[in-house]
């Protein structure tokens, strides 16, 4: 496994796992607060805060545990790359479309963030597996 396919799966696992904190910790404000005075901010900052430490963290162990032959990215790599993050970014206008037409009918500001959140979230998710993916099926 190349040095950029570890950092894919460190980031997907990331992704997955500070989008999951921070649903529970929403989710469980949900069921008994109203959502006017749902504090969604500090869980969004810290969980966002937190998985950028988290994936410097374990990228480092990750390497420590298995070191690549090689740090440089390749030209395949660039492809895969160039490739997931083409194939992955719908999820972002999807979420900034959701958050326009909510910002429209003047929701409230916690739906919106949640949309724009959503729209990264499932755009790291989704381009991480079609990278793991061509990384598989070599292209």
């Amino acid at each position: 496994m190349t040095y950029e396919e570890k950092g894919v799966w460190v980031y997907l696992v990331v992704t997955l796992g500070a989008y999951g904190t921070y649903l529970a910790i929403v989710l469980g404000q949900l069921a008994a607060t109203p959502v006017a005075e749902i504090d969604y901010v500090p869980a969004l900052l810290w969980t966002i805060g937190a998985s950028i430490a988290a994936a410097i963290v374990l990228r480092i162990v990750v390497e420590m545990f298995g070191p690549s032959e090689s740090q440089k990215a390749d030209a395949r790599d660039r492809d895969l790359k160039r490739t997931g993050d083409r194939l992955g970014g719908w999820p972002i206008i999807a979420g900034a479309l959701g958050a326009l037409v909510l910002a429209i009918v003047q929701a409230e500001y916690f739906w919106i963030a949640n949309s724009i959140y959503l729209g990264f979230a499932a755009s790291a998710v989704l381009s991480s597996v079609i990278t793991i993916v061509l990384y598989r099926r070599g292209l």
